[in-house]
Formats: structure tokens, sequence, C-alpha cells
């Protein structure tokens, strides 16, 4: 029954827009600091906070962000569509948000060992430090993981707004458009 379920999940639409585009995200910064040879990004670099602890580190709003998306909201939304489809229905409520949950937590275990194998290897980036995360930083990863069950509520949030922003938008012009073509037609019959 699983096994139907996770290949039904992978190939489902959803699946790969949030686990693309969250890796998509997650990757931004890391080849900016490849490309600049520096830790401080460019713009995410004036929000940059001083070093608090081994246990949050100076770039705390940019791992927030892109947390938000991969691994925890790709995982998320992966725990949330194969629990549907292997229980045959659309979760609502605690249900969903325990599945987005299992899901986040999951991919997140994942990503830390990828992480934690990379970080072994001590491999150094193009600004001498180590390309992958520190281990002390893990504990984060989860935390921030746990919160991103409600990234996919937010994107949706802010779909729709500017779904209907832009609908609104389009009805604007139509009506000038219209007005327009109105006016112009009464004014060439009264020639």
């Amino acid at each position: 029954m699983y096994w139907k379920a996770f290949a039904s999940t992978i190939r489902t639409e959803r699946f790969w827009l949030w686990e693309l585009g969250g890796l998509v995200i997650y990757a931004i910064p890391a080849l900016i600091r490849l490309a600049t040879g520096s830790v401080m990004l460019p713009v995410l670099g004036y929000f940059e906070t001083p070093w608090i602890s081994m246990y949050v580190p100076g770039n705390i709003v940019e791992k927030v962000l892109v947390n938000a998306f991969f691994p925890g909201g790709a995982g998320a939304v992966t725990g949330e569509v194969f629990l549907s489809i292997a229980f045959g229905i659309v979760l609502k409520g605690r249900q969903k948000y325990l599945a987005r949950l299992s899901g986040a937590l999951l991919e997140t275990s994942a990503w830390t060992l990828f992480q934690f194998l990379g970080n072994v290897q001590n491999i150094a980036g193009s600004w001498g430090g180590n390309l992958f995360e520190y281990p002390t930083v893990y504990p984060l990863n989860f935390a921030l993981a746990s919160l991103s069950i409600f990234t996919p509520d937010i994107v949706g949030f802010v779909k729709r707004k500017l779904v209907a922003a832009d609908h609104l938008a389009f009805v604007r012009r139509s009506v000038n458009l219209i007005s327009k073509k109105a006016v112009s037609n009464t004014t060439h019959k009264g020639e």
C-alpha cells in the first residue's frame, strides 16, 4: 500500500514543484557564496545578526527564509500528498498538519544526514569555511522544519491575493478600454 502511495506521490506535480522549487531557493544563497567568495550575501547581508551562539548562526534571517521552503516546506508538502494518497482522503485540520510535520521532519532528517556527511569530509568553500553546515546548527534546522508546516498555507494565501489583484487589474483595464471605445464611438457618430 505505501509503495503505491510513494509511487503516486512522486508522480504528482505538486511534489515536484515544491521539491525542485525549494531546492532552487536553497541553492541560490549557496551559489552566491561560491561565486562571490564571501559568506555575506549582497542583500541579506544587511540583515546579518551577530553570531549569537554556536547554535544560532549569524545568517539566521537567510536560514529562516530558505528553510521554510527546503527541506521543511518541501517535506511538509510531500508528507501531506503521500498520506492523502495512502489513506485515499483529503486531509484536513489536525491530520493535515500532522502529515506535514511528519514529512518535514523526515525530509529534514535526510537533508541533515547529507549535510553531516559533507561536513565530515571538510570540503572548503571559496570563502575558506566548510561548504556544509556545522552540526551545532542541526537543532535549529529541525525547529525551522516544524514551523515550515505553515509555508504551503502562506504561499497559497499570497498566490490567491496576487491572482485576485491581477483579476481586479484585468477588470479595471477592460472597463477603461470599453469606456474609451464607447467615448470614441460616440465622438465618431457625432461628427
